[in-house]
């Protein structure tokens, strides 16, 4: 598949929330349970390191940052959010994604990348280890489903080994 991976801008927002709600619908990517609309999104994440993996004009994949504090000293340290359409997972794309995503916040100065991820989720959790993060813990119980179901939470962390090393 002779897919790219560009920088998202708003005009991929349908594709992007498409993607979102195939998420969303598996039960195990998110505790997200709506769609917001672009500019909510788009105030809640970093506007940096933003990319889309797209054929054309379909969007196949997506990731992007979210900070973790405003606290100055965790300027470099982001939450990630990496979503692929129904179709085209187990294709590649999520590790296409997540590698240029960890060298474009390499050079944008971050040092630490984290990831929550629903313990069901594991191909989610074995993607982000062969992408270099490590698991650093589990959060239990920590989110409720709709249905009522309560999840752990593991907790995923990738250091740079080029920034934030002295």
């Amino acid at each position: 598949m002779d897919y790219k991976i560009e920088e998202m801008t708003c005009e991929d927002w349908d594709g992007v929330a498409q993607i979102y709600l195939d998420g969303i619908n598996t039960g195990k990517a998110t505790f997200q349970t709506e769609i917001p609309n672009w500019d909510d999104w788009s105030n809640g994440h970093i506007k940096t390191c933003r990319l889309v993996a797209c054929l054309g004009n379909k969007i196949l994949g997506w990731c992007a940052l979210s900070p973790t504090s405003s606290r100055c000293v965790y300027a470099g340290v982001a939450e990630v959010s990496l979503y692929i359409g129904e179709e085209y997972r187990g294709k590649g794309i999520g590790k296409a994604l997540l590698k240029n995503l960890v060298d474009l916040t390499e050079e944008n100065g971050f040092w630490t990348l984290q990831s929550g991820i629903i313990k069901e989720n594991t191909e989610s959790i074995e993607l982000h280890k062969r992408c270099g993060f490590r698991e650093i813990g589990r959060r239990e119980k920590v989110g409720k489903m709709s249905s009522g179901k309560w999840h752990d939470v593991v907790l995923m962390e990738r250091r740079s080994n080029k920034v934030g090393i002295d």
